[in-house]
C-alpha cells in the first residue's frame, strides 16, 4: 500500500501536469494570434491611377512614361525626387541613334510626365541650358513655335482652336519660323495678339 508521502508525491505531479498543458495551451493560443496579425502586414503592391493628379504622388512614388529612342520604352515607377537620368536608366538606356545632347539628364521628373527622348536630327538644336519638353513642343517654359502642335499652341492666350490650327499650316507650307513677328503673316493675328505672345513663346 503506498504510504502518504508517495500519495502527496503524485497529487504534485498531477497538477504540475495540469500547470503544464495549460502553459502550452497559452502558448500555442498567442502563436496563432502572432502569425494571422502577420499575415495581414504584407507589402502591398501600388497600382497607378488614372485618375491621379500628376505631380502629386501619394505613395512615395512617381510614374513616368519614356518613350523615344531608348531600349525598353514604357511606364516607369520611380521615387520622388528622381531625374531624366533615372528615367532613362529604368527604360534600358539611350538607343543608339537617341539625340543625347538634346536631353538634360539632370532636370527633376514630375509623376505623369512624358519623356520623349528624340533620334538624331529629329529636332531643332536645344539651348545648353534649361529644361525642354519634347513631348509638348516647349524648351525653358516658352513655347516653341517650330515645334508645338496644335493642342499647345491653343493654351496661348488669344489662341484659340482655329488660330492653332492655321500656324501649324503655315509652318508646313512655309517651313521653319524665324522670328515671332512672322505670325503676322498668319489671317486672324494681330500686332495686339503678337505683343501678348513675345513672353510666352520661341523660335
Amino acid at each position: 500500500m503506498p504510504d502518504d508521502h508517495d500519495r502527496t508525491a503524485s497529487r504534485r505531479l498531477g497538477v504540475g501536469a495540469v500547470v503544464v498543458l495549460v502553459l502550452a495551451g497559452l502558448v500555442i493560443t498567442v502563436g496563432i494570434g502572432i502569425a494571422r496579425g502577420a499575415g495581414g502586414a504584407g507589402t502591398t503592391t501600388v497600382t497607378p491611377s488614372s485618375t491621379a493628379s500628376p505631380g502629386a504622388p501619394t505613395d512615395g512614388a512617381l510614374y513616368v512614361h519614356v518613350t523615344g529612342a531608348v531600349a525598353a520604352p514604357g511606364l516607369y515607377r520611380l521615387t520622388v525626387g528622381a531625374r531624366v537620368v533615372d528615367a532613362v536608366g529604368a527604360a534600358g538606356g539611350f538607343a543608339e541613334d537617341a539625340d543625347r545632347g538634346s536631353v538634360n539628364l539632370a532636370r527633376p521628373v514630375t509623376d505623369g510626365e512624358q519623356l520623349v527622348v528624340p533620334v538624331i536630327g529629329a529636332t531643332a538644336e536645344e539651348p545648353a541650358q534649361g529644361s525642354s519638353d519634347a513631348a509638348t513642343g516647349t524648351v525653358g517654359g516658352l513655347v516653341d513655335l517650330n515645334r508645338a502642335d496644335a493642342s499647345v499652341l491653343d493654351t496661348l492666350p488669344r489662341i484659340g482652336p482655329a488660330l492653332a490650327e492655321r500656324i501649324v499650316a503655315w509652318r508646313e507650307d512655309n517651313g521653319r519660323f524665324t522670328s515671332v513677328d512672322d505670325l503676322l503673316s498668319i489671317p486672324g493675328i494681330g500686332e495686339k495678339i503678337v505683343d501678348g505672345l513675345r513672353d510666352l513663346v520661341r523660335v
